[in-house]
C-alpha cells in the first residue's frame, strides 16, 4: 500500500419499520370498512457507509437499499388504484414501486486547498437553514416524502442528495465562513424537488388514497422554466458578531413543491401527460438567520427569513370544470402564476429543568417554533390554489406553531418525547408522542404515534372545491410507527 492510503471504514445500519393505521380510510369503505388497526407498512432498510483516504483526499460513499412487504392494506390500495387507473384510461404498476429503492446516496471526494479552503465534489448533502418541521432556507435539496411524509424529522435520511461542487472558505479575521456550491445539472429527474406519494399509496392526501395520479400525469424535468440540466447554485456567509451567530444566503434552485402544467392552460409548453405534467420552476431565494443566547430567558433565540422570488402557484379555485371564476378551470388546472413570498421562522430553544417533576436524569431540551409564509402582492382575483387537485383558495398568510420536548432517563437510554403543531390560519394540527430506547451499543428502538386532526376542514370528494388546507390533507391518516435499528 502506498503512503497516505487508508483502508475504508464500512459501518452499516440495518433498520426495520412497521406502521399501523389508527383510523379507518374512507377511500377503502367499498373494499374494507374496517381498515383501522391494519398494518400499513412493513419496511426494511440496509445502509452502508464507507470512508477512505488517499493522501490529502477524503472519500465517502453511502448506499442504501429499501424493501417493503405488500401488506393486506397495501394490497387493497393496489386493487383500488387499478380500478381508478382503468377509469381514467391508465394502468398502475405495483404499489411497491412507490417504496422499493436501491441507490448510491452519496459519493464524494473532499480535499483542503491551503489552510482555509476545502472543496468537495460529488453527490452530497448541504444543510442551509435552522428549522425542523418546515423548511424556510433548507432548499438546496428536495425531500423524498413518498413513504413516510410526517414522521418526526430525520432530514438527513429523507433529503435527496445532488451532484455538487461545494466549497467552504474560513475567514477568521471576520469570525466567519463563506460557503458556496454549484450544481452542474447532472442529476436525475427524480432527484429534483420534493417527491410525494401521488401514486395512491398510504401517504397520498385524502381523498386520493387508492388513486394513481401518475396514470394521467408525467414529471417534466425538461420544461423551459425548470430544466434539470440548468446550472444552479448558491452562496452563504455565516459568522459571529456582537454575541450573535448569523448567516446571509442566496441560492437559485428549483421550487421544492411541484405545480401542475395543465393541458387545459399550458404554461410555456404543452404537457405530455393526458391531464397535466408536474414541473419544478426555477426560483431565487434570499435568506438570513440570526441566533443568540438570552440570559434573561436562559434560552437560545433564533430567527430565519427567506424571500422567494417567483414562487409558482397553480390557478383555478373551485371543483373540476366547475370553477369559481368563469372561464377558468378548477382544482388548480387553470395555469401557473408566480408570486414573491416571504417565509419567516421564530424559535426559542430551552433546557427545562423537569428533574424534580418527572425524575429525569438531566434537563430536557425543548423548542417552540412559529412559521409564517406570506404571499406578497396577494390578490384574491389571481384565483390561486394552495395545491393542485384541490379547489381550495390560497390565503395570504399561512401560519404554523410547533413545539416539542424530549425527556431523558437512565443516561439518555430512555427518551420519551412529544411534539405538537397547530395551523393558526386554517385550523387543524398534529401531535407526535414518542419513545426512543437505546437497547445496547448496537440496538436502537423507537415508537411514535402520528396523530392528525383537520378541524372538520377536509375534502371528501376527489377534484372537489371543499375546504382542505394543510391538515385537511392528512385527515384520517393517523399512524402508529415502530422502528428497530441495528448499527454494526
Amino acid at each position: 500500500m502506498g503512503r497516505g492510503f487508508q483502508l475504508p471504514a464500512c459501518p452499516a445500519m440495518r433498520a426495520a419499520g412497521w406502521g399501523w393505521n389508527l383510523q379507518n380510510q374512507p377511500e377503502l369503505e367499498a373494499i374494507d370498512k374496517d381498515s383501522k388497526g391494519k398494518l400499513s407498512m412493513v419496511r426494511g432498510s440496509l445502509l452502508l457507509d464507507a470512508d477512505a483516504k488517499t493522501g490529502p483526499v477524503k472519500w465517502k460513499a453511502i448506499g442504501r437499499a429499501d424493501r417493503e412487504h405488500k401488506t393486506s392494506y397495501l394490497n387493497d390500495l393496489e386493487r383500488l388504484r387499478e380500478t381508478n387507473g382503468t377509469a381514467v384510461g391508465g394502468h398502475s404498476s405495483s404499489i411497491l414501486d412507490n417504496y422499493n429503492n436501491t441507490e448510491l446516496r452519496e459519493f464524494w471526494a473532499e480535499m483542503a486547498l491551503g489552510e482555509r479552503t476545502t472543496v468537495k465534489i460529488g453527490k452530497q448533502q448541504l444543510v442551509w437553514g435552522e428549522s425542523d418541521f418546515f423548511h424556510a432556507m433548507d432548499l438546496v435539496h428536495g425531500y423524498d416524502l413518498s413513504w413516510h411524509l410526517f414522521f418526526e424529522p430525520e432530514n438527513e435520511e429523507w433529503r435527496k442528495p445532488l451532484t455538487l461542487i461545494s466549497t467552504k472558505i474560513r475567514v477568521p479575521e471576520a469570525d466567519g465562513m463563506l460557503a458556496a456550491y454549484v450544481r452542474p445539472g447532472w442529476d436525475r429527474c427524480e432527484d429534483i424537488g420534493n417527491t410525494y406519494d401521488i401514486k395512491g399509496g398510504r401517504w397520498f392526501f385524502q381523498p386520493y388514497r387508492g388513486f394513481d395520479l401518475s396514470a394521467v400525469t408525467d414529471k417534466d424535468c425538461d420544461h423551459p422554466d425548470g430544466d434539470r440540466d440548468d446550472l444552479t447554485g448558491g452562496v452563504r456567509w455565516s459568522g459571529e458578531a456582537y454575541g450573535l451567530s448569523y448567516s446571509l444566503a442566496w441560492l437559485t434552485t428549483f421550487s421544492a413543491d411541484p405545480v401542475a402544467n395543465s393541458s387545459f392552460k399550458p404554461y410555456k409548453k404543452a404537457p405530455s401527460g393526458s391531464v397535466f405534467d408536474l414541473i419544478h420552476p426555477r426560483v431565487d431565494v434570499f435568506g438570513a438567520t440570526v441566533s443568540g443566547y438570552s440570559g434573561t430567558l436562559d434560552a437560545v433565540l433564533s430567527a430565519e427569513m427567506a424571500y422567494t422570488e417567483d414562487q409558482p402557484f397553480n390557478v383555478g379555485t373551485g371543483a373540476f370544470l366547475a370553477p369559481r371564476v368563469p372561464g377558468n378551470v378548477g382544482v388548480g388546472l387553470g395555469g401557473v402564476k408566480k408570486k414573491n413570498t416571504l417565509t419567516t421562522m421564530l424559535r426559542i430553544d430551552k433546557d427545562l429543568d423537569l428533574q424534580g417533576l418527572f425524575g429525569t436524569s438531566r434537563p430536557s431540551f425543548s423548542s417552540i417554533q412559529l412559521f409564517n409564509t406570506q404571499v406578497l402582492g396577494f390578490d384574491r382575483s389571481d384565483d390561486l390554489v394552495r395545491l393542485f387537485a384541490y379547489g381550495t383558495p390560497l390565503t395570504e398568510h399561512n401560519t404554523i406553531l410547533t413545539a416539542f420536548t424530549t425527556l431523558n432517563y437512565r443516561n439518555d437510554t430512555i427518551n420519551p418525547g412529544f411534539a405538537i403543531g397547530f395551523d393558526l390560519t386554517h385550523g387543524g394540527g398534529f401531535a407526535i408522542p414518542s419513545l426512543s430506547l437505546t437497547l445496547s451499543d448496537q440496538w436502537l428502538a423507537r415508537i411514535e404515534a402520528d396523530i392528525f386532526w383537520s378541524g372538520n376542514k377536509s375534502n371528501k370528494v376527489q377534484f372537489s372545491d371543499q375546504s382542505s388546507q394543510l391538515f385537511g390533507y392528512f385527515d384520517n391518516a393517523s399512524q402508529l410507527v415502530f422502528r428497530l435499528t441495528r448499527q454494526f
